[in-house]
């Protein structure tokens, strides 16, 4: 198993730092899932570890082997990696085995084809390794371009977004192939992708970027439960933030004013400017809570999903209630707060995310139990 190590990596294309300064450890055996809104870096991040890109500055290890620094580059053919790419890139004239086995090449026949014949054992398609790829469907085809990166037993194996083409059902069913293969392999996993369903389904460490730098990285309960900056707190799990102020505490519970009023809630934090971050499950509906009017309302997994207003926060933005009945937009409603996590209100971006900044590390405080 093989660890991958960032120092101080930068990337730029013309004025714009794709990965800023960045430097990180995605431990041995790890199932690491890359996460950021459009341009955040993440896929420039997957190409500089296969090696399809070359930093500017900063080193890559891979394990004990340094594959890009000051006055080293490993190609990406040295780097003992496989990749699997959202346009599964198979040669349309060759057979399913002899696409798993394009790579093998080098090696004898009886090896090669004793690889070919493992790797399609695997991820379940044995059946067809004399098909071409036209006669399979999108799910199969995924399968295929899994078992040509297999085959050659890499250390580490990259996956740019390779669901994005896939159905819901097929990407169900490909997220448990992943997690399966991790299980029986042990490599480590890079996985990049748009969807926080996906990545918090199947990893267990979620990386979360934004403008090329690494915000957070940690367990997917951690990311949620737990965020180290606001836009962390405000990108995973559609969750909110609000500005309040600390007042003090008692008896185990912090002293928090939001807006006019002062709530007391679960938990311990310093005095002063903090956002309290929320997610749907922190709030419910209750005639005797903060005041708030409905904005808008859909339907969602079941729910009448709202969002509101606070009337003591109007410029702060909705928050998300999940109802169990229809609301009206510029309905009147009241809104408790039972949960959430504090966070100081300068709290900022950290590039070395292995080891938060005491100011940050030492000013996180739930709310509420996990």
């Amino acid at each position: 198993m093989t660890d991958i190590r960032f120092h101080q990596i930068t990337r730029r294309f013309g004025a714009t730092r794709a990965v800023d300064d960045l430097s990180a450890r995605f431990g041995s055996g790890r199932f690491v899932a890359l996460l950021g809104p459009s341009g955040c870096g993440k896929t420039t991040l997957l190409r500089l570890i296969a090696g399809l890109e070359r930093p500017d500055a900063g080193q890559i290890w891979l394990g004990g082997d340094e594959v890009a620094g000051p006055s080293r580059f490993t190609p990406p053919e040295a780097r003992r990696l496989g990749m699997v790419f959202q346009s599964y890139a198979l040669w349309p004239h060759m057979t399913v085995a002899g696409n798993v086995g394009f790579g093998l090449y080098r090696m004898p026949r009886a090896e090669r084809e004793r690889r070919v014949a493992e790797a399609l054992h695997m991820v379940g398609l044995d059946h067809l390794a004399a098909r071409r790829p036209h006669e399979l469907s999108g799910g199969q085809r995924q399968r295929v371009a899994l078992a040509r990166s297999l085959a050659a037993r890499p250390r580490i194996l990259l996956l740019d977004e390779p669901l994005a083409n896939l159905d819901a059902h097929l990407r169900q069913s490909m997220l448990a192939e992943f997690r399966r293969i991790h299980g029986s392999t042990g490599c480590t996993m890079v996985f990049v992708t748009h969807d926080q369903n996906e990545a918090m389904a199947v990893a267990d460490t979620v990386g979360v970027m934004d403008g090329g730098r690494l915000e957070q990285i940690g367990s997917p309960a951690e990311l949620f439960d737990r965020p180290l900056t606001p836009m962390v707190a405000r990108f995973i799990g559609q969750g909110r933030t609000l500005p309040v102020e600390v007042t003090g505490e008692a008896g185990g519970l912090s002293r928090v004013r939001i807006g006019r009023v002062e709530l007391a809630l679960p938990g311990k934090a310093e005095r002063g400017p903090a956002w309290l971050c929320l997610h749907a499950r922190d709030l419910a509906a209750d005639p005797a809570g903060l005041p708030a009017r409905v904005s808008s309302t859909r339907f969602e997994d079941g729910y009448h999903v709202a969002e509101v207003l606070l009337d003591d926060l109007p410029d702060a933005g909705a928050i998300l209630l999940r109802l169990d009945r229809p609301a009206a937009v510029g309905e009147p409603i009241g809104v408790a707060i039972r949960g959430g996590w504090l966070l100081p209100r300068e709290a900022a971006s950290s590039s070395d995310v292995t080891r938060p900044s005491p100011a940050v590390r030492d000013a996180r405080h739930p709310v509420a139990a996990a």
